[in-house]
């Protein structure tokens, strides 16, 4: 059961949080927390699971951690005790530095405390012993050699992140995001030409682009590396076609792998994310796939599990994460850039039968889980990439159609599309309805659940 307090209430149970836990403490351990928020929705809950029930209160503007109301960009900051148990309280200290709404889960042993708004960094430091009413410049410190944990990837408030595969639809829309959000980019690729004219410098002035001799130098120092370079699979496959790739997904994310192996322990990047497929699964209308299915037996299931294996002989000290990623929806590139000039053109319609299941994802969406892979530590392991309501095409087509005012009225027959494609038709003609389980779990706030919603965002931006 969730109670929903008023906002004096919250400010009540925060200042009888903060007398009580005073008196209290016997010591204290500050810890600086510094987060940097990324906009969200609107949604703003606190709830508490050590010292009583769960607490879900409304979002208010500019404000944020138990109603402290500020704005950018000023840095405020807020004490509050966390009971690490009845002898050994903790306080921490809050530094928030934007009024958006983030997420925020922590947990100390035996004690969970989590605030869910949608975090984005955290870095933790074991500072000073604080005895009770002294004030930090008082406490005894704990001395220079004080052991500092990273929880998480980014280092205070900026992140320096590598990444391959960045002049691809995805990777153009995590660059803008990350430099939007003040971190540094490091952009690998086997075309510097092209990436400059990807990434001009005017408009780029912060990046690094590195061509693959400058690789193994741009990965260590890098807070985080993330690996989506691979030739495109939706083309004619021949048998050379079919190795390039495999082979363009294994090769890039080995040489990956061993300059992250290669680099100085305190060099070394902390967190690997690496993209990989729903094509894992392989295909089925009748069955649904999560993080825990069994791989396929197909020609993609195959070149998954490949790929993916490569990425996990990355260094154990690396947290990695994998994320099978569905059809990703935008209007600049993926399934929609093809299919939008169709429909304009009142000859749209659904490919095949279909009844094929469409595990589909807004760029958004995949970006933020990205980027949500980068900050937050308990992120690690397999995550689909996909939207909670997958559909059938026949369905996202109408829904296309309706949100564009066109009709979805012309269906490609299947003898057509193979006689276009070969083999690489299953990739169009087949699919598998695959859920996003452990993203759920883990709290993640999805902007487009909805496929029609989705649609309507990307028409707005035609």
């Amino acid at each position: 059961m969730y109670i929903f307090p008023s906002f004096w209430q919250i400010r009540t149970f925060n200042f009888l949080f903060l007398f009580f836990g005073s008196f209290l403490c016997f010591s204290h351990i500050c810890y600086d927390f510094e987060y940097q928020l990324e906009e969200a929705e609107k949604k703003v809950s606190y709830n508490k699971s050590c010292c009583g029930s769960p607490v879900n209160t409304p979002p208010r503007q500019n404000q944020a951690s138990l109603s402290l109301s500020f704005k950018p960009p000023h840095n405020l900051t807020l004490l509050s005790p966390l009971p690490f148990s009845s002898r050994f309280p903790f306080s921490i200290r809050h530094s928030i530095n934007s009024f958006n709404s983030y997420q925020l889960k922590y947990n100390f042993f035996f004690i969970q405390y989590q605030m869910e708004f949608t975090r984005v960094s955290i870095f933790l430091t074991n500072k000073t012993m604080l005895a009770p009413f002294l004030s930090p410049s008082k406490a005894p410190l704990l001395g220079s050699n004080a052991r500092k944990s990273r929880v998480i990837c980014s280092k205070g408030d900026q992140m320096t992140v590598s990444i391959t595969g960045a002049t691809g639809f995805i990777g153009k829309r995590l660059v803008q995001k990350l430099i939007s959000d003040d971190h540094k980019v490091r952009v690998l690729t086997r075309s510097k030409s092209k990436a400059q004219v990807v990434f001009p410098e005017q408009n780029y002035s912060g990046i690094i682009i590195a061509e693959e001799g400058e690789w193994e130098k741009c990965i260590q120092g890098s807070t985080a590396v993330v690996n989506l370079a691979g030739l495109p699979i939706s083309t004619r496959w021949s048998p050379e076609i079919k190795r390039d790739i495999k082979q363009s997904r294994i090769n890039a994310t080995s040489k990956v792998v061993d300059c992250i192996n290669k680099a100085p322990a305190d060099l070394r990047p902390s967190v690997l994310v690496s993209a990989t497929a729903v094509g894992y699964y392989g295909t089925s209308e009748t069955h649904s796939f999560d993080e825990t299915s069994r791989s396929g037996k197909d020609y993609l299931s195959e070149v998954c599990r490949e790929w993916e294996a490569k990425a996990q002989e990355v260094n154990s000290d690396v947290r990695l994460i994998l994320i099978r990623i569905g059809v990703v929806l935008g209007k600049d590139g993926g399934a929609l850039a093809k299919m939008i000039p169709l429909f304009m053109a009142f000859a749209g319609g659904p490919l095949g039968s279909g009844q094929q299941w469409f595990s589909w994802i807004h760029l958004d969406d995949v970006v933020n889980l990205i980027y949500e892979s980068l900050v937050n530590p308990s992120y690690k392991g397999v995550i689909n990439g996909t939207a909670p309501n997958p559909v059938r095409l026949s369905e996202m087509c109408t829904q296309l159609g309706e949100v564009i005012g066109r009709p979805s009225w012309l269906p490609v027959p299947e003898f057509a599309i193979k006689a276009v494609l070969g083999e690489g038709a299953s990739v169009v003609l087949d699919g598998q309805r695959v859920l996003p389980v452990r993203a759920q779990e883990l709290g993640f706030s999805f902007k487009y659940p909805y496929v029609k919603d989705a649609l309507r965002a990307i028409a707005k931006e035609m």
